[in-house]
């Protein structure tokens, strides 16, 4: 078993999944990939045990339904934790997250950084393929949660990171309420609370090659109205 678990939550990406895959470890031999389907209806998750199969790098954890991004990436950690795993990553499977940035957020928590995160919003971070409303709403979101909850992070709602187990450990990941992507806010929100380091790394991300977006206007109110209920209930644990 490898130090390192990188878990890619998946939902109807079986177009993505073996390039996916085969570019995570390509690119550093010190990664395993955990594959989190929730039962998707294209075949991802048959994909995934076929490619399991014949890769011994490759995991899957089966999902009974979707329930969102988050609870995903809650099952992941602990399977994660159970077995083992020194630094715990995720990453989306579409390539939107380029695995080449993968060994220098291995190199970079291994020299003590509790989350690495992957920033579009630090210099030498950026987007490709956006247009301008996105990038407007993207961006506004990041200043919104930043402001409320008066932390330093630039890229709150970013989803490539990298997390050590004592950080997972510590956290009640069961009190975790984020199933959208405000369960990138509140991961990030949580670490800082308990006074974990974070560092932010540039990225440059780029839309989506294949596939529909999972972004939805409920998960984005959800987002808007979590970082209240963090502010206010002062959860950070």
């Amino acid at each position: 078993m490898n130090p390192a678990l990188i878990c890619v939550q998946t939902y109807n990406e079986r177009d993505n999944l073996e390039p996916i895959t085969r570019a995570i470890l390509a690119a550093d031999p010190r990664v395993d990939v955990l594959v989190v389907d929730d039962n998707s209806p294209d075949g991802t998750g048959a994909l995934a045990d076929q490619l399991a199969a014949a890769e011994p790098r490759i995991r899957v954890l089966h999902r009974e339904k979707k329930e969102g991004l988050g609870r995903a990436y809650v099952a992941a950690f602990k399977w994660a934790l159970a077995q083992g795993y020194t630094w715990v990553m995720e990453m989306d499977a579409d390539f939107s997250h380029d695995p080449r940035y993968i060994p220098v957020f291995l190199d970079t928590a291994a020299s003590g950084v509790d989350l690495v995160l992957g920033s579009r919003y630090v210099e030498g971070g950026g987007t490709v393929n956006w247009g301008v409303g996105r990038k407007i709403i993207s961006r506004g979101g990041s200043l919104y949660a930043r402001t409320i909850l008066g932390v330093g992070v630039r890229d709150l709602t970013g989803g490539f990171k990298c997390f050590h187990r004592g950080v997972l450990e510590a956290l009640d990941l069961d009190a975790v309420m984020g199933s959208g992507y405000g369960f990138q806010i509140e991961m990030t929100y949580r670490t800082l609370q308990r006074g974990f380091t974070v560092r932010e790394l540039p990225i440059q991300f780029e839309d989506r090659r294949v596939g529909q977006s999972k972004m939805s206007r409920k998960i984005f109110l959800e987002a808007l109205t979590l970082v209240w209920k963090l502010r206010l209930s002062g959860k950070g644990a």
